[in-house]
């Protein structure tokens, strides 16, 4: 049996902060406020995974208020995921995904997002989506006061 599951996540901007997607540190002026480091693509993945599994979403399984988790690599967040996924019985077939952002430009970054990414999930890179997208100067998003991401996940599960 194959499901999937869908994860959205945003942001927005603040100053002091760096600038962290996929696992990449990338030049901006600004970075993503949140209690970890803020990855829009890791924490939209982490929920598409969950949610393939029923499972409830990153907030349940990674509070806000945990102080220990204050500051984390969202790649850790992927990464347990993931291993939720496999104890469930699921394994990943493929993962892709969409960053919405008008700055800064992401193409640069994508092989090094993908290639972690690929790494903690124990992917061919073949089978890690990422595009970047604008909100054509639209919203929240269009006036640059943020970033968010969108994921599907698609994994087998037993019958």
């Amino acid at each position: 049996m194959f499901r999937s599951g869908i994860g959205y996540d945003a942001h927005r901007f603040g100053e002091g902060r760096k600038l962290v997607l996929g696992g990449v540190e990338i030049p901006h002026g600004r970075g993503l406020e949140g209690h970890s480091d803020a990855d829009v693509l890791t924490h939209a993945m982490a929920d598409a995974l969950l949610g393939a599994i029923g499972e409830r979403d990153i907030g349940h399984h990674f509070p806000n208020n945990d102080p220990t988790i204050r500051g984390i690599n969202s790649l850790e967040i992927v990464r347990k995921a993931a291993n939720l996924v496999t104890a469930a019985g699921g394994k990943l077939i493929n993962i892709d995904s969409c960053l919405i952002a008008e700055a800064p430009k992401i193409g640069p970054h994508i092989a090094t997002m993908k290639a972690n990414l690929a790494r903690v999930l124990g992917l061919d890179e073949r089978r890690v989506g990422i595009k970047a997208t604008t909100n054509e100067r639209m919203g929240f998003l269009g006036r640059g006061e943020g970033m968010a991401a969108t994921a599907v996940a698609s994994v087998e599960m037993p019958g």
